[in-house]
């Protein structure tokens, strides 16, 4: 191994859509139009509500594609915000996402050996549940050993798995179910709304609820900047993959969410247990007792997915941290595959303790705060680098430049105070784990 070698642009255009939707498309898709018919009441305003945040995750979409074709470099953001902020604010985030990039490949494997749990019928024993996790977590990070094209292609499969599964519950219910357009006149008010509060029920807090969940299944569409230096031909490649992907993830969203309330009318959709989903639900109305195994393999697929594509992008943040001297160089090697594997090893170990420790419930907690005051740094990067930096190379540029960033800025410094003032534990949490990396960059910083 060797710090002089470089990563290689081999991720061509589909497997870099791939990668973003089978980031994007987990669980929530599946599980949260229960909670949100219980915070917003009918149909129509579910669907509204999907469409407004698919909407404002397109927005940043945007502003990412046209940051990701300037600078097309592993690590992207840490990037994007050191050419605006300086190399404190590029070292906090690389620091806070590292971290929390563990607990998120943690927290996913946990989600795999549930859906497996309920796919073998709930018979897997008590230590089996307990060491699955790490297995899993190890399984992924030895795949990710390959090479990025091998790694490309493993993603395309899982995506295609993943929108399949989309596809078969949203047009089976329009092809095969007895379902009823009537249904979306009806309100779900009366649903039993099992754990829902009723703090977060209608009006303008059950808006904002909504909107979280929804913003919670669109998140991971920014995932493609982190490998930026592996995908050939950039500056087509990465705004087409970004935007085409996220607006196909939109599109999917409202179809499968149409289907549900086609099949089902508002009241048992949001009277659906915690314990199932409504896709489960809903699929069961035209699969019969085979839908039940058709979503757990499914979940199964899908959380593997996610957990494949964080322990596929998340390590080129340390590695690239590592390449500006501010992490122990090791990181910033690369394998005879040109991988960065002790970043992958790393992460990968990092994961599995807190899988084995139970101790990532609190990362994952505040990691979405977090993860919006970098989206909201990023978007004023875009603003504050095309005033600073009018002459750096552009090959894409926000359309509808400056309204689109701005209101991309509005909604995040509105998702930030609400957070704020309705978690504010998160909130400062979150604020607490970022302001842990200082100590961390003075001490690389005298280093230098």
């Amino acid at each position: 191994q060797t710090v002089n070698r470089q990563l290689i642009r081999a991720l061509t255009l589909v497997p870099a859509a791939a990668l973003i939707l089978a980031n994007v498309i987990g669980t929530g898709v599946f599980v949260k139009a229960r909670v949100m018919t219980c915070n917003v009441g009918t149909p129509d305003m579910v669907l509204l509500v999907w469409l407004v945040a698919g909407l404002l995750s397109l927005a940043g979409a945007l502003v990412y594609a046209e940051l990701s074709a300037m600078m097309p470099r592993a690590g992207g953001e840490f990037h994007f915000l050191g050419a605006a902020f300086g190399p404190r604010w590029a070292f906090l985030y690389g620091w806070t996402k590292t971290i929390s990039l563990g607990a998120s490949a943690a927290a996913v494997s946990i989600l795999f050996v549930v859906f497996l749990n309920d796919l073998t019928g709930g018979v897997l024993p008590e230590f089996v549940l307990y060491v699955m996790p790490l297995v899993i977590i190890a399984i992924g990070t030895l795949i990710n050993l390959a090479t990025v094209r091998v790694n490309g292609f493993a993603t395309t499969a899982l995506t295609a798995v993943k929108v399949g599964l989309v596809l078969v519950i949203g047009l089976g219910a329009f092809l095969l179910a007895d379902g009823n357009w009537g249904h979306f006149t009806l309100s779900g008010a009366s649903g039993t709304c099992e754990g829902v509060p009723e703090s977060a029920r209608f009006g303008i807090g059950g808006f904002g609820a909504a909107m979280l969940g929804a913003l919670w299944g669109y998140n991971g569409w920014a995932i493609i900047s982190a490998v930026g230096g592996e995908i050939e031909r950039p500056s087509r490649n990465i705004p087409l993959a970004l935007i085409g992907g996220t607006g196909l993830i939109v599109l999917l969203y409202l179809l499968i969410n149409t289907a549900y309330f086609y099949v089902l009318t508002p009241v048992e959709v949001a009277s659906v247990g915690e314990a199932s989903s409504v896709a489960a639900v809903s699929a069961s109305r035209f699969f019969g007792p085979a839908a039940a195994a058709l979503m757990s393999i499914g979940l199964v697929i899908s959380a593997y997915g996610t957990l494949h594509t964080t322990l596929l992008s998340g390590p080129r943040v340390p590695f690239t941290m590592a390449r500006a001297n501010l992490l122990p160089a090791q990181f910033a090697q690369l394998s005879n595959r040109n991988v960065p594997a002790v970043a992958v090893i790393a992460i990968g170990i990092w994961a599995a303790i807190l899988a084995a420790s139970g101790t990532f419930d609190i990362l994952t907690d505040i990691y979405v705060f977090v993860l919006w005051v970098f989206f909201g740094m990023n978007g004023v990067a875009l603003l504050v680098l095309r005033r600073a930096q009018p002459t750096f190379e552009r090959p894409y540029r926000v359309w509808g430049y400056p309204a689109v960033p701005i209101v991309f800025l509005l909604v995040t410094v509105y998702l930030l105070v609400n957070t704020l003032l309705v978690t504010p534990g998160r909130a400062l949490a979150g604020v607490g784990l970022i302001a842990s990396g200082l100590p961390v960059y003075s001490h690389f910083k005298k280093k230098m």
